[in-house]
């Protein structure tokens, strides 16, 4: 590698990172001033136990709209298509008794079925995402409200439930916090030793460990103010899981750097050898599934399933990806910033509604942040 390309390299590694200490400064700085503003209320154990569960559902929404952003589509369906998992899911549960298993694979097949239907529709027939998808928000809005005759389908049974309610023991969370540590100093270790094996630097292990610092340290604060309430919330469990499937997806797949390609540029991919056909579909599945499991956790967490529920979901989703740092015209994104995306906007509704800000301001709020931080992309691509 030539000097040029190593600075290059280096050059790109620093604007990412600076980009996400940005986001966690925005982050720091919107909960001290709730926390200012609601008396000392917003940072407590139980109002924080609150929040990382308003996060849960958007952020494994917007996992897998990351990936269909970073691969230059867009999805306005999500928040209708959870609506439609939701309400099959409880059907089975409650009305046909078909057990939980049943009612879990249900969820998650309507959503990857209709997800591989609409990506069919942009890839195959090159009809663009965003009407296919407008469409789809339409449509299974109205097939959700055709099946349940718009009534509201409870839950009851505990079981169900307790997806979307029930905390790990303290013990648990902190073993799962200790192998989590062991395997941050570990790839530490690694990423020194590959880093003086490709003469990509001097490869110091005490300088990765003390990169390590910092994301050991919020483990360790999160598992302690999780278990100062009730422990951690299995849908909040579930998000982290989903999560780091989807960094290892993005970062060290084939298909997760196909993505990127196709986003970046979709002809020079495709005749790189890609087929940006299948890629399409296949992102479109997994968006599907990921909203699948979002329905079934949003659903367990009220104990019903209404006609109207994910209402806007997508949005919000779109919204986490854009805050985070993810392009709308496709080929860069991450997880992380798509999560913490979610976070900012979950923290920004749960702030206001304790500040009894009334809904429209709220929505004026959300609405000017999302349009600041696609106006903030756009200047940064000119500059």
């Amino acid at each position: 590698m030539s000097e040029t390309q190593t600075e290059k390299k280096r050059f790109k590694i620093e604007t990412s990172a600076l980009r996400a200490y940005t986001m966690l400064g925005a982050l720091a700085l919107i909960w001290l001033f709730f926390h200012w503003q609601t008396g000392g209320i917003f940072m407590m154990p139980r109002n924080l136990s609150n929040l990382m569960l308003q996060t849960s559902v958007t952020g494994i929404i917007a996992v897998g709209m990351l990936m269909v952003i970073v691969a230059g589509q867009i999805d306005l369906s999500v928040g209708s298509i959870l609506g439609l998992s939701g309400g099959v899911a409880a059907i089975v549960y409650t009305d046909l008794q078909w057990g939980i298993y049943a009612a879990i694979f249900a969820a998650i097949a309507v959503a990857v079925i209709i997800e591989l239907f609409q990506g069919a529709l942009i890839a195959y027939l090159n009809i663009p995402a965003f009407i296919v998808t407008l469409g789809g928000l339409l449509a299974w809005r109205g097939a959700i409200k055709g099946i349940s005759q718009s009534e509201t389908v409870p839950v009851a049974d505990e079981t169900f439930k307790a997806i979307g309610q029930q905390y790990i023991p303290p013990a648990i969370g902190w073993f799962i916090a200790a192998i989590a540590i062991i395997a941050i100093l570990y790839f530490a270790v690694a990423r020194a030793r590959a880093e003086k094996s490709y003469g990509l630097g001097e490869g110091k292990v005490g300088a990765q460990i003390l990169k390590s610092l910092l994301p050991i340290g919020g483990i360790i604060v999160f598992i302690f103010v999780m278990n100062s309430e009730s422990g951690v919330p299995n849908p909040v469990l579930i998000l982290i899981f989903v999560a780091l499937v989807g960094y290892f997806i993005t970062t060290n797949t084939t298909f997760g750097r196909y993505l990127y390609a196709i986003g970046g540029n979709a002809e020079a991919a495709r005749l790189s050898g890609i087929n940006n056909k299948i890629q399409i579909v296949k992102v479109f599945a997994l968006l599907g599934a990921l909203t699948g499991i979002a329905a079934l956790i949003f659903t367990a967490r009220v104990g019903s399933a209404a006609p109207g529920a994910g209402g806007l979901k997508e949005l919000d989703a779109i919204a986490a990806c854009v805050i985070g740092g993810t392009s709308l015209m496709g080929g860069r994104g991450t997880v992380f910033g798509a999560c913490l995306g979610a976070l900012i906007m979950a923290s920004l509704d749960n702030g206001m509604s304790l500040l009894n800000v009334q809904d429209y301001m709220q929505e004026l709020v959300k609405g000017g942040i999302l349009v600041a931080a696609v106006g903030l992309d756009m200047i940064g691509k000119k500059s």
